[in-house]
């Protein structure tokens, strides 16, 4: 009894026993698994190949056309308006030294026949005093220490002033009569009117608003970058023939209009609420011979895009903008599919490209497309860029 339960007892032991030492066998028995290492996936990327730039750089800007020449039309005598031409509207057409306004004339013409009179008054006492003077002189011109007055110099003195008072008497009287008809001086538009025939007006009342047609210009504002593109200093003054070219741009009537102007100055001083550099561009005869390609007129108060030729840069390398990264860096990939992570210069920079002076070279490749967490020497797969992609990039 006492054999059979320490049997009892004995044999899970030895079948425990016998179990693990034959998983230990065949454990050690077993052979190796092979081991495989999984290299790293290749990122796809978009790329574009270096190209080289001699090129014009472009400053893109906006600005109001406005005239350059803008005045009050104001009379300069009081009456009664009788007549006005029939370009006196909104928008009429104004030529130098055509009559506009016409003021009753009357008083002002009687006011010269009574400056006319006065001043041959003054004329017959100028010559009564002269010889007056003269006879004094032949009388006493055997006294010794005649006065002034005996010899009637002071008289003489008073009827010449007399003369010269009614000179301008009668000078003023004819000036006066030549304002009663109201021009400008140059060719023109009228941008309101304020008067009308029958109106009485005093000296002062406005008439009319009108600019000048001969020259508008345009103020442009310019970043630092844009001022660096033009390669101008500021304050600068454009020599004769050395301006900037300019190209303005606008839809108008349903077209893309073009005008050509050029830049002819910078402001000396950076404006303090914008902090930026304005430049002066013009446009001589903005209404007749400077009209667009579908004889538009370049219209003051038009909002305009304006596009300035400015340094030529030589030996450059241009990419997509896309592909200038924050910090002034490029994505390239090597020979080898790697990528490098690498600073250049940039020259010039816009909404679709940028010009690279220096850190690149030609027909290498340059990621377009998102690398997010880029690591320098991570691989690549290049897939060569079209415009659409590029396009999608930009957004992106």
């Amino acid at each position: 009894m006492k054999v059979n339960k320490a049997i009892k007892m004995i044999a899970p032991v030895i079948v425990l026993a016998g179990g693990l030492g034959a998983f230990l066998v065949l454990d050690w028995a077993k052979p190796e698994p092979e081991k495989k290492v999984d290299e790293p996936r290749a990122l796809s990327v978009f790329v574009k190949h270096v190209e080289g730039a001699d090129t014009e750089l472009q400053v893109r800007t906006e600005g109001e056309v406005r005239a350059r020449t803008e005045v009050d039309i104001v009379s300069q005598v009081a009456g009664r308006v009788v007549s006005v031409t029939t370009e006196f509207t909104e928008g009429g057409v104004v030529e130098p030294g055509v009559t506009l306004v016409e003021i009753e004339d009357l008083d002002y013409k009687l006011e010269l026949a009574q400056a006319r009179a006065k001043m041959a008054e003054a004329e017959v006492g100028m010559q009564t005093a002269l010889a007056t003077a003269d006879v004094a002189k032949q009388q006493l011109r055997n006294a010794k220490d005649a006065s002034p007055l005996a010899l009637k110099k002071p008289q003489v003195a008073e009827a010449r002033a007399l003369l010269a008072a009614a000179e301008a008497s009668y000078e003023q009287a004819m000036l006066n009569l030549t304002r009663t008809k109201i021009s400008l001086p140059f060719s023109g538009r009228l941008a309101s009117i304020d008067v009308n025939v029958g109106q009485y007006v005093a000296p002062g009342t406005r008439l009319a608003r009108a600019f000048s047609t001969e020259v508008v210009e345009v103020r442009l504002p310019l970043n630092d970058t844009q001022l660096a593109s033009l390669n101008l200093p500021i304050g600068f003054v454009a020599e004769p023939g050395h301006a900037l070219p300019v190209v303005f741009k606008a839809n108008v009537a349903g077209k893309q209009q073009r005008w050509q102007g050029k830049l002819t100055r910078l402001d000396a001083s950076i404006d303090k609420n914008t902090r930026m550099l304005f430049g002066l561009a013009v446009v001589e005869s903005p209404y007749q011979r400077n009209v667009s390609q579908h004889q538009m007129p370049l219209a003051v108060g038009l909002y305009v895009e304006a596009e300035i030729i400015g340094r030529k840069i030589n030996e450059g390398y241009a990419i997509p903008r896309e592909g200038l990264r924050a910090g002034n860096k490029v994505f390239v990939v090597n020979e080898n599919g790697l990528l490098e992570i690498r600073a250049v210069v940039v020259a010039y920079s816009s909404e679709r490209e940028a010009i690279i002076s220096s850190g690149l070279s030609l027909n290498e490749k340059v990621v377009v497309s998102p690398v997010r967490n880029a690591i320098q020497g991570m691989a690549l797969k290049t897939l060569e860029a079209s415009l659409d992609e590029s396009a999608l990039a930009r957004r992106n």
